[in-house]
C-alpha cells in the first residue's frame, strides 16, 4: 500500500511524496518537522545534509525542498529506497543523493563531514547511542553540525552521547521525543 505526505515548506511547497507501507517506517508527523525546520531555518540553506535511516525521506525532501545543497539520504529497506528514488525522480531532484546501505556499513566508510545530520532509527532496536557515537569517532560531523535526533520517548540517552554535543531543543509530541544538538569543537 502506497501512503502520502506534503512537504511543508521551501521550492516543493505543498508537493506529494509517497512512502510504502514497511515494517517499522514512522514518517516524522507534519507538525513535528514544521518545529524541527523552525528550529533549522537559518542552518539548512546552502547545507550539506544526511539523513540517516531515511525511510520515507520527509526529513530529507524537507531540507532539499528548504535549500540544502547535498541531501544523503540512507536507508536499508528495498521497497523504502525504491520510494525514495521515485519521489526524488518525480520532484526532479538534483541534490540529493540516495544510498541503499546499512547505516553502520555506510558510516564505516570514508567519512565526509556534514552540517546537518537527521537520526531517527526504528524503535525498540537501541540504535540511537551506538549512530550518534559513530558519528563522532569517524569524522561524520562538520566543525559545527546540528545533530536532529528522533526517539522513542521512553528512552533516555543524553548520558550516553558524545560529550561535545549540546542540547538546543527538546519537545515530545504523543510516544515521540525530538532533539536537536549542537557539535561543539572547544573554541
Amino acid at each position: 500500500m502506497r501512503n502520502k505526505l506534503r512537504i511543508i515548506g521551501g521550492e516543493w511547497r505543498s508537493r506529494q511524496i509517497d512512502f510504502y507501507d514497511v515494517p517499522g517506517l514512522r514518517p516524522t508527523p507534519a507538525r513535528v518537522r514544521e518545529t524541527l525546520f523552525n528550529w533549522l531555518q537559518y542552518d539548512i540553506p546552502g547545507s550539506r545534509c544526511l539523513d540517516l535511516y531515511a525511510g520515507s525521506g520527509a526529513l530529507g525532501f524537507e531540507a532539499a525542498s528548504r535549500g540544502a545543497l547535498a541531501v544523503v539520504q540512507v536507508e536499508n529497506n528495498p521497497e523504502a529506497c525504491r520510494a525514495l528514488k521515485e519521489n526524488a525522480a518525480k520532484l526532479a531532484v538534483t541534490q540529493i543523493k540516495i544510498v541503499q546501505s546499512d547505516v553502520f556499513r555506510y558510516l564505516s566508510g570514508d567519512a565526509e563531514p556534514f552540517d546537518i545530520v537527521f537520526l531517527d532509527p526504528p524503535f525498540g532496536m537501541n540504535l540511537t547511542v551506538q549512530t550518534c557515537q559513530w558519528l563522532e569517532d569517524k569524522g561524520w560531523l562538520s566543525q559545527h553540525a546540528k545533530i536532529y535526533v528522533e526517539a522513542e520517548n521512553k528512552l533516555k540517552f543524553l548520558d550516553e552521547l558524545p560529550g561535545n554535543w549540546q542540547l538546543l531543543k527538546s519537545k515530545t509530541a504523543g510516544d515521540v521525543s525530538y532533539k536537536l544538538f549542537k557539535k561543539e569543537t572547544g573554541n
